[in-house]
């Protein structure tokens, strides 16, 4: 059956909306793309060829789908503004938001009767890089792409993103991403700031954390702006999650104090048989895994050089060196995979073609 949907607009062409269209175009090369954004983008857009044409938002009315890649503040403000357009057909239109449940309730009373056709979505994936030149099209590659309904043809408009559809119940959907998505960044920015007030007295804690710290923050440096607003729109869950993880702490709290060796290691052991069940092992979760490689290296000219040459048909998304002070001349040169396959034939290019040593 041909898919109906023909004219696509995706307003905001920053890393999601841009690598959407690389995804859209690579199924669906007769489709018309349209984008909506500041004229830089735009123009970014068009040269590199990710859109067809740039559009005006009273244009919304000529399209079959609509994307909204904005942040949720930006996405309240487009509902409201389209609710109050006509349509002579059925719109489809979708979000990418991280959170569901508020903005349905909202898509849900100000569409009620209009010929609008209102899907809440929330594609899972990321990357340190923003902004139309980071687009991508393999940047949702198996991950989960949550739908709040079933639509085959918005689902097939979307097949060139290669992603796992799964429909979620928004409230649910809240709660869950509330727990293993928006509570961690709270987590790990409060971990940095704890950690940045206790170098006052202690400066040596800037030298010294290393590889378990710098893995549980990472996500501290995300956007701030985009943060505030999904975990204010989502205030309930996150403060549940916060109560339960102080009570949690407080039990910790006593088992130390009351030197109860067996509770405290079965702490541990129970958080590590855990982890080694959840999905994040087996695949890309609610949190992109970090596919990175660990490779000591000598402290000499050209080293790292060396490691990128043997790797440039691979794709690398980032590249560190980790001062982890260790008493041998070697540092940590970390470099970081889309995936597990990469990973694995970087791996076996390095292992032979150096003596170097390698981690995981």
């Amino acid at each position: 059956m041909e898919n109906k949907l023909k004219n696509i607009l995706i307003i905001g062409l920053g890393l999601i909306g841009s690598s959407m269209a690389l995804g859209i175009r690579r199924d669906h090369p007769n489709v018309k793309l349209f984008g909506l954004d500041n004229e830089a983008t735009i123009n970014t857009a068009l040269q590199n060829h990710l859109i067809d044409q740039a559009a005006r938002l009273d244009q919304v009315t000529m399209m079959d789908l609509v994307i909204l890649a904005t942040p949720i503040d930006a996405t309240f403000d487009l509902l409201t503004k389209i609710s109050q357009m006509n349509f002579s057909h059925e719109l489809v239109l979708t979000d990418t938001c991280s959170t569901k449940n508020e903005i349905m309730i909202r898509a849900n009373q100000i569409f009620n009767g209009k010929n609008i056709k209102f899907i809440g979505g929330h594609p899972m994936a990321g990357s340190h890089k923003s902004g139309v030149n980071a687009a991508d099209v393999n940047l949702f590659e198996n991950a989960y792409y949550v739908l709040t309904e079933r639509n085959e043809e918005l689902q097939d408009i979307l097949s060139g993103l290669h992603s796992k559809f799964i429909i979620v119940d928004p409230k649910e959907h809240d709660q869950v991403t509330g727990q293993v998505s928006h509570f961690p960044h709270i987590i790990a920015s409060s971990l940095v700031q704890q950690s940045n007030t206790y170098s006052k007295k202690h400066p040596l804690v800037n030298h010294l954390a290393a590889g378990g710290f710098r893995d549980m923050t990472r996500i501290a440096e995300a956007n701030s702006k985009m943060w505030t607003s999904v975990i204010l729109s989502n205030r309930q869950e996150i403060i549940e999650r916060i109560k339960d993880f102080k009570g949690d702490l407080d039990r910790i709290i006593k088992f130390i104090e009351e030197k109860d060796e067996i509770r405290i290691s079965e702490f541990f052991d129970s958080g590590k048989k855990i982890r080694q069940n959840m999905e994040i092992l087996k695949g890309r979760g609610v949190i992109p895994n970090f596919y990175d490689l660990f490779v000591s290296v000598p402290d000499e000219k050209g080293v790292i050089l060396k490691i990128l040459v043997l790797l440039q048909d691979i794709s690398i998304t980032n590249i560190k060196i980790n001062e982890e002070n260790r008493e041998d001349i070697h540092g940590q040169l970390q470099i970081s995979f889309k995936s597990a396959s990469d990973l694995e034939q970087a791996k076996e290019i390095i292992e032979g073609a150096t003596d170097f040593d390698i981690a995981e």
